[in-house]
């Protein structure tokens, strides 16, 4: 499971790392006879964690010398661990002196373990809003993963997040310290309770809620656990006490403290060599002799830091070419590279912009590079006081228009479709868009890093990138880029279009070598970035006055619930503050306490509310003032703001690179997640119009995962059926029940649509039983059944985990590679959770490419054949076209012909369209 965001902080338990690298790695010695082992491990470990994650801030933790708390509590705290071989302790003080040569701030804070200072520190941020990264293998940190933490363990590569450790422990994050007291920890001494295993112990914290409900309900517990757990009374306390990790400990640290600082390379070459390292000796030297080419040859900025020499001999190489940047001042120079870059065979450009709102952003400047290494910028409107003269903006856009709007002349770029955008504002069509390295990367793995430049460029090439922070500043007082100096931002923009270009040389190389990949990219990926950018900049009609009275209507509803929800508690509070919310539930009307929060306080999440809400009506009417709440926030509210004035239109961004499986997602506005199974939500949608004289057009792919199931599983029943245009959840119910397809009941062809359904996203029998409302022994009879009818499925299902296993990754019906760092894992549970994924993401990634073969293919006859027609939304395996009103039937016949084409299953695809003056009336 990759990370959603770059992390604002990493905490490393370092003294996780330090006895996993000394156990687990061969001892190491050198000619001096001193162990070495865990020193290169720890540091190896370190380095490729911080080539792969580039946070602005850090604390590498270790446990310091001496006793804690936790023995005072308990005098037999881990005293069955036996001390600190003699071979580990002598690596202990180098350890400490590499790590700090290294640049990385460390913490041993006497009296606590490292535990406590990583969970103070965490907690600390995850409070102020930062996202937080911490890297352990202790199952003890589980309980401090929040919204905002998430855990990750460096030998396995496992991430966890709140459903994580749900998959893994099956409790939530909350409930960890009550899983724990209740399990007890042989290693730490730590008591538990007799004979209660893991699966006895989130067996009772998921009937009872906690630890605390689970004990007052102790005399019900039946049999000999339940003797058990009543003799273990007296020392359950202790057991919570000492799993409880402590998040207010009075650290006197600010972000200053952790902010890494830069190398002592000397410092730590002598330590290197000392030790013998030599593998670490090797990456510091190739990093340092980049260094010192670079600044032998570079004439206008400083070589970007090399984070460590990449194991790619062309990485290497390109990592390392000296950097050459001019800023271009005069037009006798921009005639020079005008001339270069009309005879190039490839040049990379970047736009710089006063803002990422592209329909409004002004460009400030362009980059060009022709030869890695050799690279331009051209200010243009940089207005602080004392900017030096620049070229004429109107002059300069003149001048390369020729070049920008030649198709022949071919162009790389990274994202380039913010920067089509950017040159349309000056009326400049940008042509000849050949190769884009955020797509590349993509393409070549979706997983493995983000697709951002500075992230690939420390991925792929071990270079640390000028951040656009390092230029502009921080948060409020950041500044636009018209305000940043020349000299600075020319060092930073000229890289842009380097690195851009060194990008482009490592990775299209590799993926040339694979025809499906190159054909995915010039095929789907590369042509879709046009149909995109004309998708945003036409934009979608929105009716402010009817979300207006929507809104209005929503207002009404919801001081209705916050009046019958005060009537429910008995006396008025506010339902949106958290802490409220728990005194009314569970102090005052006392009802279970199901979860906590890591800092201990009952939870009020939307998970425990529904579990509530089958029994009791106040939170029942929580979930529908906050359902309420975020429609009328998000859309009703929020929409009619983001109408562009100019266009009177919303434009959302389409992300291409940020779904695994190659699906695209929306933002700014998100149009793709606008509710549609509450009556309130499907509203929302009659305020998606069309221009007058027009109406939308909504084509959508049906059941195009179950086909595409059927196409590679090869099942004889399920071609059959599709083949026949049969309904599918009926032929299935009429397979697994033995029925009739005529005698099939509402309620057979409902569990079926489950199990159809449900077995592609790896729904378990259990979780098919709780969705169906049934004993699990009667959902596994139906799963059992299912495969019975559809042999070829399980087949296809087992085949699939095997060849992940083998290969580490899937394949989409065209050859996307849908990579799966956890199917090796040594942790069951996330190994398992990869399993359903490997069955799954062949569906959704193929399902992917083919609404993306469509869009290019509809767009392409709205544009060849000039038809009063144009794409202007895809959600899922949707379409939506404006279509003008005598054009509808033409247009209905030709976008569905086009889409059924759009690839050749053994089944056929089949398109549901409608059309209407609104997005609601077109379904």
């Amino acid at each position: 499971m990759p990370l959603p965001e770059r992390p604002d902080l990493v905490l490393i338990d370092a003294s996780s790392y330090l006895y996993r690298a000394f156990y687990a790695l061969p001892p190491l010695t050198n000619s001096a006879g001193a162990p070495t082992g865990a020193v290169h491990g720890v540091l190896s470990m370190l380095l490729k964690f911080l080539r792969e994650f580039t946070p602005p801030h850090i604390g590498v933790v270790f446990d310091a010398p001496g006793k804690t708390f936790r023995d005072e509590l308990f005098a037999e705290y881990k005293a069955h661990r036996p001390s600190m071989p003699d071979e580990l302790r002598a690596q202990t003080e180098p350890l400490l002196e590499a790590v700090d040569a290294l640049g990385l701030p460390m913490l041993r804070v006497p009296g606590v373990e490292a535990d406590d200072v990583i969970g103070t520190l965490a907690c600390r941020a995850s409070r102020s809003g930062q996202r937080v990264l911490i890297s352990t293998g202790d199952k003890d940190m589980a309980q401090l993963v929040d919204e905002r933490v998430t855990l990750i363990n460096t030998m396995s590569g496992s991430i966890l997040d709140r459903a994580g450790v749900k998959a893994k422990f099956d409790v939530f994050p909350e409930q960890i310290i009550d899983y724990l007291a209740l399990v007890g920890d042989s290693s730490d001494n730590i008591p538990g309770v007799d004979k209660v295993g893991p699966k006895t112990a989130a067996k009772w914290l998921n009937q009872y809620g906690s630890l605390d409900a689970l004990l007052a309900h102790a005399a019900e517990i039946p049999g000999k656990v339940g003797e058990n757990l009543r003799s273990g009374l007296n020392t359950l306390a202790l057991s919570r006490a000492l799993a409880s990790i402590h998040t207010d400990l009075d650290l006197p640290l600010d972000a200053a403290a952790l902010l890494r600082r830069e190398p002592d390379l000397p410092r730590l070459r002598a330590i290197y060599a000392r030790l013998e390292l030599r593998s670490l000796l090797q990456q510091l030297d190739a990093a340092a002799v980049a260094l010192e080419s670079t600044s032998a040859s570079a004439s206008a900025a400083p070589a970007p830091a090399i984070a460590a020499a990449p194991a790619d001999p062309e990485a290497a190489r390109l990592a390392s070419l000296p950097r050459n940047y001019e800023t271009i001042t005069d037009y006798e120079a921009l005639a020079r590279w005008c001339e270069a870059l009309q005879s190039a065979q490839l040049f990379a450009f970047d736009t710089e912009t006063t803002s990422l709102d592209y329909m409004n952003t002004e460009i400030v400047g362009l980059s060009f590079c022709i030869t890695a290494g050799h690279a331009a910028y051209v200010p243009l409107a940089h207005d602080y006081p004392g900017a030096p003269p620049q070229l004429e903006r109107a002059r300069v856009l003149e001048t390369l228009r020729p070049l920008l709007e030649n198709p022949d002349r071919p162009k790389l770029g990274q994202h380039l479709k913010f920067d089509m955008h950017v040159l349309e504002n000056y009326g400049i069509t940008l042509r000849g868009q050949r190769f884009d390295t955020m797509l590349e990367s993509y393409v070549w793995n979706s997983t493995a890093t983000r697709h951002d430049m500075d992230s690939m460029a420390e991925r792929y090439l071990g270079l640390h990138t000028i951040h656009f922070e390092d230029v502009a500043g921080k948060g409020a007082k950041q500044i636009s880029f018209n305000e940043v100096s020349v000299e600075r931002a020319a060092e930073y923009a000229a890289e842009d279009a380097d690195v851009t270009m060194r990008l482009h040389q490592l990775l299209w190389p590799k993926i040339e070598l694979n025809d499906a990949l190159a054909s995915l990219y010039r095929d789907i990926e590369q042509p879709l970035v046009a149909v995109l950018q004309r998708m945003e900049r036409y934009g979608v009609r929105i009716d402010r006055e009817t979300l207006q009275a929507q809104s209005g209507e929503l207002l009404l509803r919801l001081r209705e619930l916050e009046a019958l929800a005060h009537q429910e508690a008995g006396s008025a509070f506010n339902l949106e503050s958290p802490r409220q919310l728990q005194q009314v539930l569970f102090e005052r009307l006392g009802l279970p306490v199901l979860r906590k929060t890591p800092s201990g306080t009952p939870s009020t999440g939307e998970d425990v509310l529904e579990e509530l809400a089958v029994s009791y009506a106040l939170p029942k009417l929580i979930l529908e003032y906050r359902g309420l709440a975020k429609l009328r926030s998000t859309y009703t509210e929020k929409l009619p703001e983001q109408i562009d004035p100019n266009t009177g239109r919303v434009h959302t961004s389409y992300n291409q690179a940020v779904a695994a499986t190659g699906r695209l997602s929306s933002t700014d506005p998100n149009l793709q997640n606008i509710p549609i199974r509450s009556t309130e939500g499907r509203r929302i949608r009659q305020a998606f119009i069309a221009a007058p004289g027009h109406c939308l057009l909504a084509a959508d792919y049906s059941q195009i995962e179950l086909r595409i199931m059927a196409h590679l599983s090869g099942d004889e029943g399920l071609l059959r059926a599709f083949a026949e245009d049969r309904d599918i959840h009926q032929a299935t119910a009429a397979e697994v029940f033995g029925v009739p397809l005529e005698q099939v009941s509402s309620t057979q062809r409902r569990s079926a649509k489950a199990i159809n359904f449900g077995l592609i996203y790896g729904m378990s029998a259990f979780g098919l039983a709780r969705q169906l409302g049934v004993a699990r022994a009667a959902a596994q009879s139906f799963v059992d059944l299912y495969f019975a009818r559809y042999p070829g499925v399980r087949r296809y299902m087992e085949a699939t985990r095997e060849q992940a296993r083998r290969d580490g990754y899937v394949e989409t019906v065209f050859g996307r590679r849908l990579f799966l760092p956890d199917i090796r894992s040594r942790n069951r549970a996330m190994q398992q959770y990869a399993e359903r994924s490997a069955i799954n993401a062949p569906m959704q990634g193929s399902a992917a490419d083919i609404i993306k073969r469509a869009m290019i293919t509809v767009d392409q006859w709205c544009q060849d054949e000039g038809v009063p027609a144009r794409l202007i939304m895809q959600v899922h395996d949707e379409l939506v076209l404006e279509v003008r009103t005598d054009f509808v039937a033409e247009a209905t016949l030709a976008v569905g012909t086009r889409m059924a084409a759009a690839a050749q299953l053994a089944v056929p695809l089949k398109v549901e369209l409608g059309s209407g003056a609104n997005w609601d009336e077109a379904h």
